[in-house]
């Protein structure tokens, strides 16, 4: 390789440099095809958080916009974003929606239930399609439907950080290459740190970009180490709590539920089997929790409280709630997804 030519990790995309440990894309020698952080993670699973703005992201996204080529928009069905339109808004290619890790979700749960709630927010998407990366769901129908859409070799890969986009890459590659690159991946934001390209077949090439960094999630304020006890692995087991009145719900350390007024209710929490919950029978007495930042809903019949980055939690009954979380998370209401 001579001076002038530039290389990029196969991994995650960043310019590989040898000069400086510090910076992105360090490598012991620019003969590697990787970067330090993508080879620690790799073989010693040892997660680096980088911090990126959004900003570089968004400009990404708009040079993708400029291209005629198809989109894959994935996002996590556990972790459907607020404002899904986003992106849509930024890129006006052909897009699929791609919903991922259908298989965290309880089998009992449709996937046209699925379908049709997003078609229900009248976003215009080719199709919308419900996979899973970890059991190979749907695959298979996902590639054809790819070959029917496309408009030329190559399509891009969007979404939000997390939500799988790398993991597909990879199974597209296992199932379907004979292509030896695989991407960098980690529950972490900010893994992916540039677009890299990848090979399928002689008929198609993913692009991956960077995810959208959610300044919302929970993942983003927790040590390294708790966010492999967050991200569920294996199916969700549905917890539900029938609340009255001056009782609460606390979620480990990260956030507290207080039910303030209305008739009994029944709160099913839909979050990682490993996270401890309990009940609190005479909140009035208990103040634990009740100095982070406190957000009140008034709970409409059949909606759910979205905890960003961790979940949701299915409520019943209208009322009154009161969530006591760190300001940073976002948290909202919205019509029940299951």
């Amino acid at each position: 390789m001579n001076d002038n030519e530039i290389k990029t990790c196969k991994g995650c995309g960043v310019v590989l440099q040898d000069q400086n440990v510090l910076q992105d894309g360090y490598t012991t020698s620019l003969e590697n095809d990787i970067c330090q952080r993508c080879f620690r993670m790799k073989n010693y699973g040892e997660y680096q958080v980088v911090v990126k703005s959004n900003e570089e992201y968004l400009d990404i996204l708009r040079s993708v916009g400029e291209t005629k080529d198809l989109v894959l928009y994935i996002t996590d069905l556990l972790n459907l974003e607020k404002n899904i339109e986003e992106i849509r808004n930024i890129i006006p290619n052909k897009m699929i929606l791609v919903l991922n890790k259908k298989d965290i979700l309880p089998k009992s749960v449709k996937e046209t239930k699925l379908i049709k709630y997003l078609e229900d927010k009248d976003i215009h998407f080719e199709e919308v399609i419900v996979i899973s990366v970890n059991k190979n769901y749907n695959i298979d129908y996902l590639l054809k439907r790819i070959k029917y859409y496309q408009t030329s070799k190559k399509v891009y890969v969007v979404g939000h950080t997390n939500a799988g986009k790398s993991s597909l890459i990879n199974k597209l590659i296992q199932n379907y290459s004979d292509n030896v690159q695989e991407l960098t991946m980690s529950p972490l934001p900010s893994t992916t740190l540039n677009t890299v390209s990848i090979e399928i077949n002689d008929y198609l090439t993913l692009v991956d970009t960077p995810g959208l960094v959610d300044t919302g999630s929970i993942l983003n304020y927790i040590p390294a180490e708790v966010v492999k006890k967050i991200s569920p692995r294996k199916e969700i087991k549905p917890r539900t709590f029938q609340l009255k009145p001056n009782q609460a719900i606390i979620i480990e350390d990260f956030i507290r539920i207080d039910y303030i007024e209305g008739e009994k209710n029944s709160f099913t929490l839909f979050i990682s089997n490993d996270l401890k919950v309990k009940r609190l029978l005479n909140a009035s007495n208990k103040d634990y929790l009740k100095n982070l930042n406190k957000v009140t809903y008034q709970v409409k019949y059949d909606e759910d409280l979205v905890i960003n980055g961790l979940g949701f939690i299915k409520i019943v009954n209208k009322g009154v709630i009161d969530v006591y979380i760190e300001r940073q998370i976002e948290t909202f209401m919205r019509k029940s997804l299951i």
